[in-house]
């Protein structure tokens, strides 16, 4: 069938070839406690969704709004962190909140100079918080497991993590 002069015809797009993820979730980062996993395997999705939004050219919008949702789905899961550990008397508590005050210092001072001076994420960028969530959670986050098994926090659930579900139903896909 010929196409007439009027037909527009449009290219055949090749698939978008797969983009490995930036960080994989693995049992190496089980801190063995299915709530605090799913929320970890939360913020590594949105890491990932930052990745795959910079690697195939989204736009700087995109990119900052997936960024504003990584920081702001740390803060939750910080501050869930934090309020067990308070609550089961975690005698490590205040180095482990410094931290997280220290990380969430840290990109909130990367995110105000990319709007103020108008910059992409870089791949540094990245590859730091992949590097700070990946030693956070297998050195700093499993040395509470212990404490908070003791106290009688269960390890399994049969039902998806309520935070991840609620958070999944304000933040659908953009």
């Amino acid at each position: 069938m010929n196409a007439s002069p009027n037909t527009v015809t449009t290219p055949l797009r090749r698939p978008a070839q797969a983009i490995a993820p930036l960080i994989a979730w693995g049992p190496e980062l089980s801190v063995g406690i299915d709530e605090i996993d799913a929320q970890h395997k939360l913020l590594i999705d949105l890491l990932n969704k930052l990745h795959v939004a910079i690697l195939q050219q989204h736009g700087r919008a995109e990119s900052m709004n997936v960024l504003r949702d990584l920081i702001d789905y740390t803060r939750i899961h910080f501050a869930v962190e934090e309020s067990l550990m308070r609550l089961l008397n975690y005698p490590d508590y205040e180095a482990h909140k410094a931290s997280h005050e220290q990380l969430l210092e840290q990109v909130l001072d990367l995110q105000h100079r990319l709007i103020d001076e108008g910059q992409g994420i870089t791949f540094e960028l990245l590859h730091f918080l992949k590097r700070w969530l990946s030693v956070h959670i297998m050195e700093t986050d499993r040395r509470y497991t212990p404490c908070f098994v003791q106290h009688g926090v269960q390890t399994r659930y049969e039902k998806p993590s309520l935070l991840r579900r609620l958070w999944s139903r304000g933040h659908a896909p953009r």
